[in-house]
């Protein structure tokens, strides 16, 4: 929770960028008023880290974020687990300072063995819809912030055995600039999900910080570590260290790949994954 403090100091100063946002008045563009092609900003993704970007899709334009491929394995007590999935994040921008969001896990394979476990189904994941707002610094300045609030709804396939409640959260979602060309994000979650028991709510804290920084041309890496605590006394927090590689192709092409590496008994042990985002 240490990042909470910085967060809640940099949303005390939104003054800071207002006057940037100042400098572009792009307060006209709406979904049936495009933002025109030489007015939109630099192509931001929620991926392929955790922490999410406090910029907002431009204005009648559509974003995909596209995890192509997702492997993860985890072993507990004899049994090992696989997973196999892909899901897409498709965008449309509704004004300058929102967009909305439609997050789909469209296919998952999940396969136990060991310790006489025996399971290898398929299926569809989750579907989420996300409102993002950026309370500053979309069009420029040395910050940004934003609110995302989500709703989960329970689409996934019946063999999974997880919840079949509707679940949702908050997302808060900050970016500055460091010297030496370094970007910083920080990011605090939370999410009503049902707890272990099945027989009630609990909340899940999400606490997030990443570091970016190009390393050579259009090619950039990032680093960062994710913290999830819950409330519910059944379960165990979740800690990752994720570090991964983005490129960008053109101004409306990105490819990303990278690894998650959990550093808590109870957190998944490991996954890669790839990814491609693009904007029309």
């Amino acid at each position: 929770m240490r990042i909470v403090p910085a967060l809640l100091v940099a949303l005390a100063l939104p003054s800071v960028s207002f006057a940037a946002d100042a400098t572009k008045d792009k307060s006209g563009y709406t979904l049936f008023n495009p933002t025109p092609k030489d007015q939109m900003r630099e192509l931001s993704t929620d991926r392929p880290d955790t922490t999410e970007s406090p910029y907002s899709v431009d204005a009648g334009h559509f974003q995909v974020e596209w995890e192509a491929l997702s492997v993860g394995r985890t072993k507990t007590g004899g049994v090992t687990t696989k997973t196999l999935s892909s899901s897409v994040n498709a965008k449309v921008g509704l004004t300058n300072r929102s967009d909305l969001q439609v997050v789909m896990e469209f296919f998952r394979d999940v396969s136990q063995s060991g310790n006489g476990a025996d399971f290898d189904e398929s299926g569809i994941g989750d579907l989420d819809i996300r409102y993002k707002f950026n309370l500053w610094g979309n069009d420029g300045g040395p910050t940004a912030a934003g609110l995302m609030p989500f709703i989960t709804l329970p689409t996934h396939s019946e063999d999974f055995g997880a919840s079949r409640d509707v679940e949702g959260g908050l997302i808060i979602p900050f970016a500055t600039e460091l010297d030496g060309g370094w970007g910083l994000g920080v990011m605090l979650e939370v999410d009503f999900v049902r707890n272990d028991a099945d027989d009630g709510h609990t909340v899940v804290w999400v606490q997030t910080v990443t570091a970016a920084h190009d390393i050579v041309g259009d090619l950039g890496g990032f680093l960062e570590f994710v913290n999830l605590a819950s409330a519910d006394d059944e379960a165990s927090s979740e800690a990752y260290f994720n570090a991964g590689l983005t490129y960008g192709v053109n101004d409306d092409l990105q490819l990303d790949a990278g690894t998650n590496i959990g550093l808590t008994q109870a957190s998944k042990d490991t996954r890669f994954f790839l990814g491609i985002s693009f904007r029309k």
